[in-house]
């Protein structure tokens, strides 16, 4: 799964991106302006950036450049806009954006855009894939003829020990799984809070909105929970 980063000024927006995202698996990081958006981009690379076009301190478009200049712009960033024009979209494009999704924004379209920005993987600009090429050249050999490459060892994977997941199988598709997991992870720290929804939100990194939905959707709304 992948590590997306939404930057967008309305919260409504962020909560309902991260939710979806979180559902299909992705790791989510959210900012609400440019300022956070250059913190989150420096304590990591995300896989995709969701980027607003629209924000109060800097705009999407102008953080778009000042990526692109300072050679931070080696992931896939899809632009986002309820108000934007066709220009503004052709401009992002000609940047470095990948895509661009109107708002407000279907669910299919969401994934179908995600899914594409990733499957174009991580990449480079043609000017830093030179620059690379020239600081690593091939070596060479005591004839002075570059030296044929070997192929990496593929080392190969240890197995599993089962007793380790406890009754959840690794045979059953990845959604079932992950499901069976984060039960097994809200299950624990429920009982580890004494069901205080204020505490579990902070030990699993969730706002309580979005952890009432995640205890709902994995079929422990039931369960009787302090605040």
């Amino acid at each position: 799964m992948a590590r997306i980063l939404v930057v967008d000024d309305e919260v409504g927006i962020r909560e309902l991106l991260s939710e979806i995202l979180y559902d299909e698996g992705h790791t989510v990081e959210l900012a609400e302006n440019a300022a956070e958006a250059r913190a989150a981009r420096m304590r990591m690379r995300p896989d995709l950036v969701l980027l607003d076009i629209w924000m109060p301190d800097t705009d999407g478009v102008t953080l778009l450049k000042e990526w692109g200049s300072q050679g931070l712009l080696d992931m896939p960033v899809v632009m986002m806009s309820g108000h934007a024009t066709i220009d503004t979209a052709v401009e992002a494009t000609r940047i470095g954006a990948v895509d661009f999704l109107e708002k407000p924004i279907t669910l299919q379209r969401l994934l179908k855009t995600v899914s594409s920005g990733l499957a174009r993987g991580r990449f480079t600009t043609p000017k830093t894939a030179a620059m690379t090429s020239a600081a690593t050249p091939r070596p060479l050999d005591t004839s002075g003829v570059f030296k044929r490459e070997e192929p990496p060892v593929i080392e190969p994977l240890p197995e599993v020990d089962q007793s380790l997941l406890g009754d959840i199988s690794l045979d059953q598709p990845l959604r079932d799984a992950r499901d069976a997991f984060e039960r097994v992870y809200f299950e624990y720290h429920l009982a580890n809070e004494n069901h205080s929804m204020t505490k579990v939100s902070d030990k699993t990194g969730l706002e309580r909105t979005h952890l009432y939905r995640k205890l709902k959707q994995l079929g422990i709304e039931s369960r009787k929970r302090g605040s």
